[in-house]
């Protein structure tokens, strides 16, 4: 059972069937990605706990696979008494779902390196949080994803409207914030780490990506970092997976500074940067390594392929069944390949495809993520 159906689970379901599984695709609205290459799917607010039972009741799923944030995840704990797998674990998804839970975990119980955080659950709580870690700083819901509810604070002036914006676009009930100091950072990247359920924990190259209003818009592989730094992420993402526990990919992001390697966040679940691996990048990519860990069929290593890059495509407009010009032009690139998500609802921002594209594993991968991005906006997106 799938628990969100965006265009992530989409290719989890895709990987999953080519390995025989059956899958039950669940989200809040009708149709989506995921549901259009499932077995069955259901149609429910994931927050509704009664809800959930019912459908976990009704199908009788051997695994639960969380793909998204909002989702009544203490009724975890009961699944995996029942005898059903949660992926990773109910402790890593209960975790990883609130940020103040991971947070705490990496910086107070592992002691990772981290941006100075505090909490907010008022206004007046979050102007002091603010005067505490400082201007510049981010406000961040404490339950959402894709970036959504995140703004920067500058000035004084615009914390109240960050404050509106987490309240307005945060998910699920958690009314509370986290304002983390502004990490003056040299690039961003995504670690995807693998956990097995027996088997040493697995590490893909780094992915460098670009986010504009929080959310993913490029990303390429592998990212160029300085020596040594890829060892340390490795070492945090391995000892934070360890602490939740459970098999799985796992997206753990971090900031690339001068001093070293900052950890930001954890995703127990494929990435959107790691949608680069989809342009071959790897003899597997991460949503096969996720199928695998998860129905415990062993991973003797990952191996980079080829160098490689994504860049969105992203709506301009708000608009029903949009159609789309200019995926004639990336399939002229012969290195080009690209995924149109299948979301039947446009609207501004919203991602709704990805141009890939890979080279020779030397390649100037900056150079490569040019080229993808040049080759994403010769797609538009318009009304039908």
């Amino acid at each position: 059972m799938l628990l969100g159906s965006g265009e992530l689970g989409k290719e989890f379901v895709i990987a999953a069937q080519r390995w025989g599984q059956t899958v039950i695709a669940v989200d809040s609205y009708a149709n989506a990605p995921a549901m259009q290459v499932a077995d069955a799917c259901e149609v429910i607010n994931m927050l509704d706990g009664a809800a959930l039972d019912q459908i976990v009741a009704k199908h009788q799923p051997d695994l639960i696979v969380p793909e998204i944030e909002a989702i009544r995840t203490e009724r975890f704990y009961d699944y995996e008494k029942q005898g059903i797998q949660v992926v990773p674990s109910a402790k890593a998804a209960n975790f990883t779902m609130n940020r103040k839970a991971i947070r705490d975990l990496a910086a107070k119980e592992l002691g990772l390196k981290t941006a100075n955080y505090r909490y907010a659950k008022t206004f007046e709580e979050l102007k002091a949080a603010v005067e505490v870690v400082g201007i510049p700083c981010v406000v961040k819901p404490l339950m959402s994803s894709s970036g959504k509810g995140q703004s920067t604070i500058k000035t004084e002036e615009e914390i109240e409207k960050a404050w509106k914006i987490a309240a307005e676009k945060g998910r699920g009930d958690a009314e509370e914030v986290i304002v983390e100091a502004f990490v003056p950072f040299i690039s961003e990247i995504t670690l995807l780490t693998v956990t097995q359920k027996n088997g040493d924990t697995l590490f893909c190259k780094s992915i460098g990506h670009r986010q504009e209003r929080g959310d993913y818009q490029e990303s390429w592989q592998p990212a160029a970092l300085p020596e040594g730094f890829e060892e340390q992420a490795q070492q945090m993402a391995a000892k934070v997976t360890k602490a939740l526990g459970g098999a799985g990919i796992w997206g753990v992001e971090f900031f690339i500074t001068a001093d070293g390697v900052v950890f930001s966040e954890l995703s127990p679940r494929p990435h959107d940067t790691g949608m680069v691996t989809l342009a071959g990048t790897q003899n597997l990519n991460e949503f096969e390594l996720h199928c695998r860990a998860v129905l415990g069929l062993p991973i003797p290593e990952i191996r980079q392929e080829k160098a490689g890059a994504s860049a969105v495509v992203l709506s301009g407009i708000e608009t029903n069944n949009p159609v789309y010009t200019g995926w004639d032009v990336v399939c002229q690139n012969p290195q080009a390949d690209f995924r149109l998500f299948g979301k039947e609802a446009a609207r501004e921002h919203r991602r709704m495809g990805v141009v890939l594209l890979n080279s020779e594993p030397d390649a100037d991968t900056l150079e490569l993520q040019k080229q993808a991005r040049e080759l994403a906006d010769k797609v538009a997106v318009k009304a039908n």
